[in-house]
């Protein structure tokens, strides 16, 4: 099975399950869950950052690339891991985080230290800016976690360069050295076993050498830092030196590049056929906005509508070819939520009035698009976001940056800033595995890490593997028939209702093969309109979530037909 037939599952490491009871998720913990991720059908696991870290961000901040953060385990316990997945016939890749480090890695603790320090230039530094009110930061570029992107360091008399937080600061991919060093680390590995990676911010590696402000009407926007001068050499000279020497034969190590600020237009640059780059992307088009301001000012959220849009827009994007490069035929990996998001459920069902329907029509949805589709942790049994009531019960950098920026100085209502929060906050989808309904749900038998979810007791894992009409089994009923249908793997996706503002159906086709997805995104009952040139009534039914069908579809029903008179049915 190659990356474009797989499904990837991903584990954020620190929530998944705690196995010595210190309220912290470990490698030992997944381990002891491969069983359950073998049988609900997923390929290949994607574990967020395990490297030894201060987790200022998480694990975001790596210390030290090539050691494991002691409160997830030791090399054996991962060693251990990887053979267990392999046994079980699937993958694992890592969290690649090399646009910046923590700054207790030892090499920032070296170029810190002076000007001509040979670590120096594995940083961004600059002098400051003079101005008529005194030295000042080199630009105005802004941090991605509230105030300013540069920090001055009294050492040295300058100013390094950080999107993120003070303790994460930039590399400097400009610095062969430094480069050679990360083709090094990702080497180490890959020689272990490996599977490939999924790559942190991977557009933001080249920054323009200039250092501009902002361009006028952009202040703030973190997209001005993604696709560099540099990028694609950079990416071009990844794959030359590691990615293209692993993995399997005619594709490589998996390699998945975050892909905040790139465009559909300019996706194929990064993951097109002869581009020689990197496998997938992900993008950003249907994230949920959190800059700084969002948490007093939230978006409103995605419309069916525009989701539609956007998947069409990207799936007709890597089939159209580049106009200066040829490039064309990219691959992207698809998601409703990752460690980044609120719980999808959350976001676009009802989790309240119709929690099964919802969970299992966005699997439905998922699960049948083009491209290569991203579980999240606890997606699979319908974990909803966690009502937080103080700011103290939030764990996330963002949050607690934003909230100092926006309240401490009475600029903003508090009351504003949680309920926003309550929608929007990364934690949402962070806190620990909803596994039974034992004191806190089955994750560890000490205090966990970040509060958990008040409805475990009503949803969990244990609870869904004995009910057969679960989200769970209907993740594993999908999974199954979804491996087995090589027209979802890489047909072609044509949207038949765009228009529509509750129905989102579409048609796979392969081969003369042909699929329809059709799925309610409403509460309400809504007819399905006539559809020029096709009769679901004709075709046979392959799955559906709810039984009963008839020519209206129930609050997030969602059916698959193949138009070819073969395949299973459900209910």
């Amino acid at each position: 099975m190659n990356y474009k037939d797989a499904v990837i599952y991903q584990i954020y490491p620190r929530s998944f399950a705690d196995s010595n009871g210190d309220g912290i998720g470990d490698l030992p913990g997944i381990a002891s869950k491969l069983d359950y991720l073998a049988e609900l059908g997923v390929d290949i696991l994607w574990l967020s950052p395990i490297f030894d870290s201060p987790n200022a961000d998480n694990g975001y901040d790596v210390s030290d690339y090539e050691a494991i953060m002691p409160e997830f385990g030791t090399m054996a316990d991962f060693d251990n891991l990887l053979a267990g997945v392999h046994q079980r016939g699937m993958r694992l890749i890592l969290d690649l985080v090399v646009n910046h480090s923590s700054d207790e890695h030892r090499w920032f603790q070296e170029s810190r230290k002076s000007k001509d320090n040979p670590y120096r230039d594995y940083y961004i530094w600059r002098t400051p800016k003079l101005t008529a009110d005194g030295p000042a930061e080199p630009n105005n570029w802004q941090s991605i976690f509230s105030g300013p992107a540069w920090a001055f360091d009294e050492t040295t008399g300058e100013y390094y360069l950080h999107l993120f937080a003070t303790k994460q600061p930039d590399l400097n991919w400009e610095h062969p050295p430094l480069r050679e060093a990360i083709y090094k680390m990702m080497r180490f590995w890959l020689d272990k076993g490996v599977d490939g990676f999924r790559m942190d911010v991977i557009p933001f590696l080249s920054k323009d050498q200039t250092f501009p402000d902002y361009p006028a009407g952009r202040y703030g926007d973190s997209s001005v830092h993604a696709n560099g001068p540099r990028i694609h050499e950079f990416l071009q000279e990844m794959n030359h030196e590691v990615l293209s020497r692993y993995g399997r034969a005619g594709e490589g190590c998996v390699s998945i590049g975050e892909g905040i600020g790139v465009t559909a237009e300019l996706a194929n640059l990064y993951v097109g056929k002869d581009r020689h780059e990197l496998n997938m992307i992900y993008h950003f088009d249907h994230a949920v906005p959190r800059e700084e301001y969002r948490f007093v000012d939230p978006a409103p959220e995605f419309t069916v509508l525009e989701l539609k849009a956007i998947f069409a827009k990207w799936n007709l994007a890597l089939d159209s070819i580049d106009p200066a490069t040829q490039a064309t035929g990219g691959w992207q990996n698809i998601y409703f939520g990752n460690h980044d998001n609120p719980r999808c459920i959350s976001r676009f069902g009802d989790p309240e009035r119709y929690p099964y329907e919802s969970a299992t029509m966005l699997a439905t949805v998922l699960l049948t698009q083009r491209g290569t589709p991203n579980i999240y942790q606890g997606d699979e049994i319908g974990m909803t976001n966690c009502a937080f009531d103080t700011i103290d019960e939030y764990n996330d950098i963002q949050v607690k940056n934003a909230w100092q920026a926006l309240i401490t100085q009475g600029e903003h209502s508090p009351e504003v800033f949680l309920a926003t929060a309550n929608q929007i906050a990364r934690d949402h989808a962070r806190t620990p595995m909803q596994w039974s309904d034992a004191p806190n749900a089955g994750f560890t038998t000490g205090q966990p890490w970040l509060k958990i979810n008040h409805n475990y007791q009503t949803i969990n894992v244990s609870q869904q593997e004995a009910t057969p009409r679960s989200v769970l089994h209907y993740y594993q009923k999908l999974l199954r028939w979804r491996k087995q249908t090589l027209a979802i793997h890489e047909g072609t996706y044509s949207d038949l209702l765009p228009d529509h503002p509750s129905l989102w159906v579409f048609e796979r086709t392969l081969n003369n093969v042909t699929f329809y997805t059709v799925a309610n995104f409403s509460g309400d009952f809504v007819v399905i309109p006539v559809i020029q040139g096709v009769s679901l009534s004709d075709n046979q039914l392959v799955l559906a979530n709810l039984p009963n069908q008839t020519d209206t579809l129930q609050p997030f029903e969602a059916r698959i037909y193949e138009r070819k008179k073969t395949g299973i049915s459900d209910e």
